[in-house]
């Protein structure tokens, strides 16, 4: 999903981190740069969700293409992932006290697919009281319905369930690596996909990698600096007022930090090289428990839960296993259907795909609707 980005001179970063990454003439600058403007075509931007709008610059790669066509999210493998963010949003609901209006936001909307999926799985006593919001860089797709706002930014002050599903990852960030000293140094880049090392990792982006990403002393080891990201989340949690933000991505902790980076593309449904020529998708695994830490400094922010996404599901009724073969005795359709569905359900929560996506969950003054893992669904 898209979305990422937000809004000029808020993001966090010192004027020499800005310098040190931006790079020289001849068409080298930081990757935050480049793929902001591969991405979303306007000048970088960096803080909460949101930014420039279509028409800023040249149409960057997520202005001019649907998402689902270069990659295949948990939205679109099975409505069951849509099934049971309605089911989050009705647990939100509930510990809101049922709201005269709920808000359901989707940072990073796409074209509306998850929103449209979820207004569809809700009861009615639920759906006629939520107010949905799409916030999106890219243009209001055709054909979705009126009653979804489409917005740049979350609206401030929601009620309710904010959602982010893939966005964390879309958001630009700048790249270090180790040179021949073992010093941390920004990576530079052309728009063909060029290298080179530019000025050593100093300021803020230093002191982020020392406590979220440390280094060896090893050449050639990487880093990506995630102080956009966790600015961005932060942008994101700050809409609330009361309710739960959750962000939904392929993460890491601290403890487990890929050592040569995540940075890839993506394109027509297969991976490729990540070159910042606009022609491409531009994505980098999320560091979540970074992210959480700026969330959880949101003011009535209660504490963070990071959870595998085969648990969030499963705590939500999303279950894998197989009907019973009784069923297929006394009523062969619905054992065809109901064998279906637990196909679906175990794509979404196998622990080596989509399974094993991390969720990052953000209540705001109420309790986390997924604290607790109710019984299991027979």
């Amino acid at each position: 999903m898209t979305g990422g980005g937000a809004h000029p001179g808020d993001d966090g970063a010192s004027p020499g981190d800005t310098a040190a990454a931006s790079g020289d003439r001849g068409g080298w600058s930081g990757w935050r740069a480049a793929a902001e403007r591969a991405l979303y075509g306007a000048p970088p931007s960096f803080a909460a969700p949101g930014g420039p709008g279509p028409g800023g610059g040249s149409a960057g790669f997520f202005l001019r293409e649907a998402p689902a066509a270069h990659f295949r999210t948990a939205v679109h493998a099975s409505p069951l992932f849509a099934a049971a963010v309605a089911v989050l949003l009705v647990r939100t609901d509930e510990a809101l006290g049922h709201p005269p209006v709920l808000d359901l936001v989707d940072v990073g909307a796409g074209r509306g697919e998850l929103l449209t999926g979820v207004l569809a799985a809700l009861p009615e006593r639920v759906a006629a009281r939520v107010r949905p919001c799409a916030v999106e860089r890219a243009a209001r797709p055709a054909g979705l319905p009126d009653r979804v706002a489409w917005s740049t930014d979350p609206p401030p002050g929601t009620t309710g369930l904010l959602f982010a599903n893939e966005w964390l990852d879309n958001v630009p960030l700048d790249v270090a690596e180790n040179d021949d000293t073992g010093r941390p140094r920004h990576v530079l880049v052309r728009p063909d996909g060029r290298e080179r090392h530019g000025e050593p990792v100093t300021g803020e982006d230093a002191a982020w990698l020392r406590r979220w990403w440390p280094t060896s002393s090893a050449p050639g080891e990487r880093a990506e600096i995630g102080r956009t990201r966790d600015a961005a989340w932060a942008g994101a949690v700050r809409a609330l007022r009361r309710g739960v933000a959750v962000a939904v991505d392929y993460g890491h902790t601290r403890d487990a930090r890929p050592p040569l980076g995540s940075l890839t593309g993506y394109r027509d449904g297969r991976q490729v090289a990540p070159v910042p020529d606009g022609g491409c998708d531009l994505t980098a695994h999320v560091a979540l428990d970074a992210c959480a830490a700026a969330g959880a400094a949101v003011p009535g922010a209660g504490a963070p839960q990071l959870l595998t996404q085969r648990t969030a599901l499963h705590r939500l009724g999303t279950d894998g296993r197989r009907p019973p073969l009784e069923l297929a005795r006394t009523d062969p359709a619905a054992y065809l259907r109901a064998l279906a569905r637990s196909g679906e359900a175990a794509e979404l929560t196998d622990p080596r795909g989509f399974g094993g996506f991390t969720w990052l969950v953000q209540p705001v003054a109420v309790p986390s609707p997924l604290a607790a893992e109710p019984a299991r669904p027979r």
